[in-house]
């Protein structure tokens, strides 16, 4: 039988409160820091709508736990079931972005801490998805012995993109995006057939009405907030041609792993990151074909999970 245990813990900023969500075997014994995981979302999506939404039957984290692992995920600042900045609930354009890459970071600092205390561990794997990565990819290199293990699950990586000339001053606080965008940006570059084929029109549908739900606002306004720090921190790479965060000081085993079929973070992005972790003891890197950048809600995401499962045994 899997436990399920939400628990609140502070934002390092003081002001909010984060929602860290564990999952585990009732009667599994003392948690080993080896057996330990926590998940990291993207730029829209938290951890609580994506690593623990179920397409059928169990979600990844389920599976995790059923596998035996101590799992956690967390939803950051202004996602999911987490609290939203006061500055969500105003006009976007009146804020700076909100969450980016840094403030990410020191959050996850603030679960990290607390499930080493509860659990009483040294330290624990990181699964990082999309910008999550970035998130982990930076405190793996910040903080190398509170990291055993590193997923980078579509790894986001931006490197030799030619400058936009977009003025950063017009991001604003937030985003929005319906079920209607959200549906066609699973899709993107793919035919109905080809989507169709990994995962039915129904099931994305479900998925995106049940997760733009988790904002307060959507039963009056029918879309999703999501902070924009990410932007800014993408916008900031793109137009400088530094990096994201520097995976030289990576010192933890790695495994990248991509969907062929991902558009936003592609296998060549993944292949680029491989080669700048130069000091990773082992790194590895596995394409799962017919995968999207939604990859652990398609049919295949039971390779995924093998995958991963698989490097965090070795």
């Amino acid at each position: 039988m899997i436990e399920k245990t939400d628990h609140r813990v502070a934002s390092h900023c003081g002001d909010y409160q984060l929602l860290l969500r564990n999952k585990r075997l009732a009667g599994n014994g003392a948690p080993q820091a080896d057996k330990t995981v926590l998940f990291v979302h993207g730029a829209t999506y938290g951890s609580t709508d994506t690593v623990d939404y179920a397409p059928k039957d169990q979600s990844w984290l389920d599976v995790l736990a059923l596998q035996g692992f101590d799992a956690w995920c967390i939803d950051l600042l202004g996602y999911g079931q987490s609290d939203r900045p006061a500055e969500m609930n105003q006009t976007a354009e009146g804020h700076d972005p909100l969450v980016d890459t840094a403030f990410a970071v020191a959050d996850v600092h603030q679960a990290v801490t607390f499930i080493r205390s509860l659990r009483q561990v040294e330290g624990l794997n990181l699964i990082g998805y999309s910008w999550g990565t970035a998130i982990c990819g930076s405190y793996a290199g910040q903080y190398p012995q509170s990291v055993i293990k590193l997923v980078l699950y579509g790894a986001l990586w931006i490197e030799g993109l030619a400058t936009s000339g977009d003025s950063l001053g017009r991001i604003g606080a937030y985003r929005t995006v319906d079920p209607a965008s959200m549906m066609t940006r699973w899709s993107i570059g793919l035919d109905s057939s080809d989507i169709d084929r990994v995962v039915s029109e129904q099931e994305r549908l479900r998925w995106c009405e049940q997760t733009a739900g988790c904002d307060p606002q959507y039963a009056s306004t029918g879309l999703l907030r999501a902070p924009t720090g990410v932007m800014k921190d993408y916008a900031q790479c793109r137009e400088s041609g530094l990096d994201w965060y520097d995976p030289s000081l990576v010192r933890a085993p790695v495994q990248i792993v991509v969907g062929a079929w991902d558009a936003e973070t592609t296998p060549a992005q993944g292949q680029r990151l491989f080669e700048r972790l130069t000091h990773a003891p082992t790194k590895q890197m596995t394409i799962i074909g017919e995968g999207t950048h939604s990859l652990l809600l398609e049919r295949n995401r039971h390779q995924l999970h093998s995958v991963v499962h698989q490097f965090l045994l070795s």
